[in-house]
């Protein structure tokens, strides 16, 4: 595959990257909304520049970009898969059918942020240039598909302004669930509470003076505040974590830090000490809008820590900051009763083989069915009063 031009169109030069620092780091975060901190230019390029991803992990960058007169007009991060590790929406089983059937599933195609189940644009571009733009990037997608004899294209948790367009198109729909929170103009955390059920409230309150009484005490850091020796701290929780799972961690020291440098104010590091000793921690991030909770560790158990710094911290942030909604990350159906709501994702799937296609579109439109009625049934279990 030719990786610099894919082909032309009238004034418009269409590319594909292997290197994100190939392309104009400023003219790509011009075509990000609301500031997502996980398509910015910088975040993607550290993944890159500390080898979170690459041949070694399976994800292999084929970011597209569409230029006019050398200015970015719209872009697709893109990746070239050989695996189906950390895209959270799982295919194991269609990979499985290709196999039984003697055929290749790999290599595909993922349009994703890598390791990272949160909501955003798959297609990057200004809203006045959709209508030509969308069309555009996924050919190029497609005829890169055909190029390396991909199984696939992927988009994988895009946002829902983007799925008439992928619908239209022809691309098969899978939803799941994950738990947001919402933020109803509280003007603190007790105000939060004073919305739930009497016996979640208490639940809430109990939770957060178990740790209190258990002596542990909190640093809210950004990217500013933390220190070197704060992000080697909370990169041994994060491993450990991983070891503990028998897993290998994903990001690396010099990836945090150097994200953190890049975006300071856009990273939130909650750190639990206990006796002096530094105990736990909790890695955030922020667009202008949303709150996404990433990645956690600990050293010791201590009960009700972990609500603590991941949930509780993070929702006083939101209120603090006026940002609309938290994102705490995949599954966890516990989030609930701590005033998470069950929210539906999406993800949009281009099949190259038209009989795994039909049988793809099967399972989609079952699994839609199945993950409605069960989104339906979990909204009646949200802790909020239903007298306000």
């Amino acid at each position: 595959m030719n990786d610099r031009h894919l082909n032309w169109t009238p004034n418009l030069n269409i590319q594909i990257h292997r290197q994100i620092n190939e392309i104009p780091a400023q003219q790509w975060n011009k075509l990000i909304e609301g500031n997502n901190p996980f398509l910015r230019h910088e975040f993607l390029n550290a993944l890159e520049l500390h080898q979170c991803v690459g041949t070694k992990s399976g994800w292999i960058p084929c970011h597209i970009a569409i230029f006019e007169d050398d200015v970015l007009k719209a872009a697709m991060p893109m990746y070239q898969k050989y695996n189906s590790q950390g895209e959270f929406v799982f295919d194991h089983g269609w990979a499985d059918a290709y196999h039984r059937n003697g055929i290749q599933y790999y290599p595909k195609l993922v349009s994703a942020v890598p390791y990272t189940p949160t909501l955003g644009q798959r297609f990057l571009c200004k809203p006045e240039d959709e209508e030509q733009m969308f069309p555009l990037l996924l050919q190029s997608a497609i005829q890169v598909a055909e190029q390396i004899e991909a199984s696939s294209i992927h988009c994988l948790f895009s946002i829902e302004s983007q799925h008439p367009f992928l619908e239209q198109a022809g691309l098969l729909v899978r939803h799941d669930c994950q738990y947001h929170w919402h933020n109803d103009n509280y003007t603190d955390f007790d105000d939060f509470l004073s919305r739930l059920s009497s016996r979640k409230r208490k639940n809430i309150k109990q939770e957060r003076r178990k740790v209190a009484q258990a002596g542990i005490q909190f640093r809210l850091l950004d990217g500013h505040t933390a220190s070197e020796e704060d992000w080697n701290i909370f990169n041994q929780f994060y491993s450990r974590t991983f070891h503990e799972k028998w897993n290998t961690p994903k990001f690396n020291l010099d990836f945090f830090i150097d994200v953190a440098r890049q975006l300071p104010d856009q990273t939130f590091l909650v750190l639990a000490d206990h006796n002096d000793q530094c105990v736990a921690g909790a890695l955030m991030y922020r667009s202008d809008t949303h709150l996404y909770g990433r990645h956690w560790g600990s050293s010791h158990n201590f009960d009700s820590l972990h609500f603590e710094a991941c949930y509780y911290q993070g929702i006083e942030y939101c209120i603090r900051e006026k940002l609309s909604i938290f994102e705490p990350g995949a599954q966890g159906q516990h989030k609930i009763s701590r005033g998470f709501i069950p929210t539906r994702t999406l993800s949009a799937h281009w099949i190259a083989d038209p009989r795994f296609e039909q049988a793809i579109e099967q399972f989609c439109k079952e699994e839609r069915q199945a993950m409605a009625e069960r989104i339906s049934y979990l909204e009646t279990t949200t802790p909020y009063r239903k007298d306000i």
